[in-house]
């Protein structure tokens, strides 16, 4: 049994994979105004596509549909297989309200409610 695909084959192959990935994904990064798409991203990076890609470096935002996740602070590793690899320095986890200076109580109310005698 031969292994051997031809290369117009095998780029079909992984032009297919890419588009599955790039349509199953609804990471994406915003940079100066523009957004692009993520295909996938791990602990302590990313991917993007190879031809879409920019020159990324320093800090970002990424974004999983509307809701944004993080803020990063990038630089560009490696292109392989068409994808472009950017590894995180920093990752900051966006909140949605704004942080405590002080410590709350457990037991504290949570509101205020008047009795109307």
């Amino acid at each position: 049994m031969s292994t051997f695909v031809p290369k117009e084959v095998q780029a079909g192959l992984d032009h297919a994979r890419r588009q599955s990935i790039r349509n199953a994904s609804r990471l994406r990064i915003e940079t100066g105004g523009a957004s692009y798409p993520v295909l996938r991203m791990w602990k302590t990076g990313f991917a993007m596509e190879a031809e879409t890609a920019p020159s990324l470096r320093g800090f970002v935002d990424l974004h999983d549909g509307a809701v944004h996740l993080f803020q990063c602070l990038v630089v560009a590793s490696e292109e392989e297989a068409g994808e472009k690899r950017f590894e995180f320095k920093r990752l900051t986890a966006v909140s949605d309200r704004a942080a405590l200076d002080f410590e709350k109580a457990a037991d504290a109310p949570v509101a205020l409610l008047e009795s109307k005698l």
